[in-house]
């Protein structure tokens, strides 16, 4: 489309060493260890391109009928909606229909249902049938997920695979391998008369996860973490991930999830969000979208907490407003290649994706000239190529936002378009990748989320990068990733204590996207969410509800205390203000 030039993206390479964790046959859950799954280089000629190019063509003139599902039963209803191809909006690729608020609930009965027996199956058996499911995602179902996630969300094979196989792989393993290590803790007995444990329960009640369009692995993730524990979860996948979802799900069921552990429910919005804040059963919300739909749904668990069993629980992933800062002092070639990449990868849709970047003037020129050069080379289209680096916004709604702001970049001001500013929905949802110039450090365009290829420079004085930063630091209401390029020690210290708070993952002479599960857990802070970091131990924490038990081993053969033998005549009872006391 735009640049039709002949040139390969700039790819992400991780270094990554892999142990199969069923490869010797059975599963050990005392020994398994995980490891970051290795990613194939997809390069023309190889073995998995040409699977995957033969994949994605199985799917040519099919669109699948993908039900809701409430345990064993298949449930469509009269409100149908499609997903489309948002590089081809004509191509329908799915219909799923929106469950009601009564289905909805039976879906909360359901799991209730089920949860007895599923929080009562040993740890090891749930975390085998997930590590089962990781093992067909790595080999049968591979060219599936990445199939599915290209023609539904849009990612060209490189953004395919990080996501839906690596990362969701990722995910599943390296949370069997967390489980264990914190479940491994048990209290002290200090005494052979009393032995101290504590079981590791589910939360009692249903949890609902929800889940969004621009990571397939996240979409698997959410309701996966918490059956892990011994919960049981309600899936609310989005319209527009809708058909890699579910052949997560399928995936799930075949490696032997029981039905109803999770129960995968289409549904609008805040039909979905009002029928599980209402029930009592509530156990939490494991989310992934908008700061507008979680703010509804912690407002809506507040107004019904007088009807709750317990404390419904809150984990929310809002996306953020992420900034490169550049200290005088940064290696230039560092700076723009790492900007390139974070801010228009997967369109700039990313909750991490670089949005606004701060410079001195002494290297905006050659940056700017070289962000131009690769800009040049950049080649806009179907992600079914493999030269494209960038491909359609996912939907209108995402178009029009990214719209609104190039019509603003191109009347204020204060701001200028250095590359880019073009947009084309006739027959996908395409943005053309876009670097803003702004003169005001305050624009609203370095403030607001815009989820798109967009990426606003403000050049700062050399000598004021101090008071810049501080500027930056406070600019936006977001705190999820930020990253510095500095190559003076001293710059990097003073830097990094100045954004201390305003990244939740902070990245130094790296760019601000591309955490690893396992090397760099993910989440941010203020409007950016509860930081309660995915791919790190501690977040499984979130979904157990600790018993301690105390077993006597020794009778008792006395009510009294030591404290309480005879004792000196000053400290005996006066008998005269207390008679009845012997």
């Amino acid at each position: 489309m735009f640049l039709a030039r002949n040139s390969r993206a700039v790819s992400r390479t991780l270094n990554l060493v892999y142990v199969r964790g069923l490869s010797s046959g059975a599963f050990n859950f005392d020994t398994y260890v995980a490891k970051n799954e290795p990613m194939p280089t997809y390069a023309p000629g190889t073995k998995e391109r040409q699977l995957l190019e033969d994949k994605i063509k199985s799917y040519d003139g099919k669109v699948r009928d993908i039900p809701i599902v409430i345990g064993d039963e298949e449930i469509r209803t009269k409100d149908v909606h499609s997903q489309v191809c948002p590089f081809d909006h004509h191509r329908k690729i799915a219909t799923f229909s929106y469950a009601t608020k009564d289905i909805v609930n039976k879906g909360i009965a359901n799991s209730l249902a089920a949860r007895k027996a599923w929080e009562r199956t040993p740890l090891e058996k749930r975390a085998e049938i997930f590590a089962r499911a990781a093992e067909l995602m790595a080999t049968k179902y591979r060219y599936d997920l990445l199939a599915t996630t290209m023609l539904g969300q849009a990612k060209n094979i490189w953004q395919a695979e990080i996501d839906a196989a690596a990362e969701l792989i990722d995910f599943l393993r390296f949370n069997v391998q967390f489980a264990r290590e914190l479940t491994k803790y048990q209290p002290l007995s200090p005494s052979p008369e009393e032995t101290n444990t504590v079981r590791y329960r589910g939360v009692e009640g249903f949890w609902a996860a929800v889940t969004p369009f621009n990571f397939t692995a996240i979409g698997g993730h959410l309701p996966a973490a918490p059956a892990l524990m011994g919960n049981v979860s309600l899936w609310k996948p989005s319209d527009t991930a809708m058909l890699s979802n579910y052949t997560v799900y399928e995936i799930y069921r075949e490696a032997g999830l029981p039905a109803g552990v999770i129960n995968f429910i289409p549904a609008d919005g805040p039909v979905f969000g009002d029928t599980v804040t209402a029930s009592p059963d509530l156990a939490g919300i494991n989310f992934t979208g908008s700061v507008g739909t979680f703010r509804r749904l912690w407002k809506q668990v507040g107004q019904n907490l007088d009807n709750y069993k317990g404390y419904p629980r809150l984990i929310g992933e809002c996306g953020g407003k992420n900034m490169h800062f550049v200290h005088p002092t940064a290696k230039i070639d560092q700076v723009f290649l790492g900007a390139i990449q974070s801010g228009f990868e997967y369109s700039g849709q990313k909750c991490s994706a670089l949005s606004r970047m701060y410079i001195p003037e002494s290297l905006w020129p050659e940056v700017k000239e070289n962000m131009k050069r690769i800009h040049k080379q950049i080649v806009v289209g179907t992600p079914l190529h493999g030269e494209t680096f960038v491909s359609a916004v996912i939907d209108d709604k995402a178009f029009a936002r990214c719209k609104s702001y190039l019509d603003h970049a191109k009347k204020s001001p204060d701001l200028k378009i250095v590359a880019g500013g073009n947009c084309d929905d006739s027959k996908g949802y395409f943005i053309e990748p876009t670097i803003v110039e702004s003169h005001n450090p305050k624009e609203k365009i370095l403030k607001e989320e815009i989820f798109g290829p967009i990426v606003t420079v403000y050049v700062y004085p050399d000598q004021k990068y101090r008071e810049t930063a501080e500027l930056a630091a406070e600019t936006s209401p977001y705190a999820l990733t930020g990253a510095i390029y500095a190559d003076d020690p001293n710059a990097i210290e003073e830097l990094s204590d100045i954004f201390l708070d305003s990244a939740g993952n902070f990245y130094i002479n790296d760019k601000s996207t591309g955490s690893v599960v396992g090397q760099q857990p993910f989440g941010g802070t203020r409007l950016s969410g509860t930081n309660d970091k995915a791919g790190g131990p501690y977040y499984l924490l979130k979904f157990v509800s600790p018993q301690s038990i105390k077993t006597r081993n020794v009778p008792k053969t006395t009510w009294k205390y030591p404290s309480m033998e005879d004792s000196p005549s000053d400290f005996k009872v006066d008998k005269q203000a207390f008679p009845h006391v012997k």
